[in-house]
């Protein structure tokens, strides 16, 4: 059976189940509640009582242009979250209470994208482990009725690092020019110090500087600062700041949760690049996660696919340096549950989020011209 619970008491259940997310910790639905999003918190037993998965599913109205009335959706971020990943009848419980659980709240279809491995290490090379749990899953999934999604909202792949290693060992492990970098940010006088929500205006304006510079859209100020609020108020946000002669030329955002820690939000100036702060800045992440207890470091991000014409090629190459090995995941996944409204958001879907994509840079670009706060 499925067990609703209290959301006073769901960071310390989802931290029963193997690498508990970040985004399914109930910080992250309370900074999404102000931007319309409803937090639902589900969980399976089994007949002792014991807990077999979890899942927190966040539900938000949208009107599509044609369409005549408010429409549900539901998201499953990150997650579910199962004991066991290779026990099949689980997975098939779980996404058949998924699926009911769509029909109950009249949604028009629910996404998951749980971090299941299709496999690790770089793909077709000796050093790839394909994953068969990963292949089953998918396989399940596209019997049940679920759709690759054209949404995928995170990241699909990513790059961990395996931190249950000494300060040694992960220098060894990083590439000879990522060491040289990170020894040439100390010999110049980079130093790194640990932020407070105080210095949250500066990140958002030197993260604003980045997206335009990359080319890459990001939200307001407004809901940064509310994600990064909750976060550190909970003690699992640990705001990171490299400075040069006591200017800020470059910033990192290190989340932890359970066993592990995340890179989501990274930021930058023009100023002294060349000084290399962005290497100190990732080295000072690695050991707060260790000293925090963490055992993997994701580093957030990876190419779709594993080759140079990919855009993100060279943001993985730089991680690559780092002593960091590629998990490659099954991604989102959609279940149409009213399958005509599902086709005819996901055909205005795309030239929504092109203007959209339109109007942030726009309105990011003013902001970065208007001048840094303070």
């Amino acid at each position: 059976m499925e067990f609703q619970v209290d959301p006073n008491d769901w960071n310390s259940l989802i931290s029963q189940l193997p690498n508990p997310h970040l985004l399914q910790t109930r910080e992250w639905a309370e900074a999404k509640k102000p931007f319309g999003w409803e937090a639902h918190y589900k969980i399976w037993q089994d007949s002792d009582g014991g807990l077999l998965a979890a899942a927190q599913i966040l539900q938000r109205s949208i009107r599509i242009p044609a369409s005549s009335r408010n429409l549900s959706m539901l998201y499953v971020p990150k997650g579910p979250l199962l004991h066991d990943w290779s026990d099949a009848a689980l997975r098939e419980r779980v996404l058949a209470g998924l699926a009911d659980f769509a029909r109950d709240k009249g949604a028009f279809f629910i996404k998951v994208d749980p971090d299941v491995n299709l496999g690790v290490g770089l793909p077709n090379t000796i050093e790839e482990n394909a994953d068969p749990t990963g292949t089953s899953f998918v396989n399940e999934l596209m019997e049940t009725g679920w759709r690759f999604s054209n949404e995928q909202v995170q990241m699909r792949n990513t790059m961990l690092v395996d931190l249950r290693k000494t300060e040694g060992e992960l220098l060894t492990a990083m590439k000879q020019k990522t060491r040289y970098n990170l020894r040439l940010a100390e010999r110049k006088g980079v130093k790194i110090r640990h932020g407070n929500p105080q210095d949250f205006p500066l990140l958002y304006h030197m993260y604003a500087e980045t997206s335009v510079r990359d080319g890459f859209v990001i939200r307001s100020e407004v809901y940064y600062l509310a994600v990064w609020e909750r976060f550190f108020k909970a003690g699992m946000l640990t705001p990171l700041i490299a400075e040069v002669e006591g200017q800020a030329v470059a910033g990192l955002m290190l989340f932890t949760f359970g066993k592990q820690s995340w890179y989501l939000y990274g930021m930058s100036r023009d100023q002294a690049r060349e000084w290399m702060p962005n290497y100190l800045l990732q080295w000072e992440a690695i050991k707060a996660s260790q000293r925090a207890g963490c055992e993997t470091y994701d580093l957030w991000g990876a190419p779709d696919e594993f080759n140079e014409s990919d855009p993100m090629w060279g943001v993985y190459r730089f991680k690559v340096g780092l002593g960091a090995y590629e998990a490659r995941r099954i991604g989102a996944w959609d279940l149409p549950i009213q399958p005509l409204v599902y086709s005819l958001y996901t055909q205005v879907l795309p030239r929504i989020i092109s203007v959209m994509r339109w109007r942030g840079r726009r309105g990011t670009r003013r902001q970065v011209l208007a001048g840094e706060p303070g």
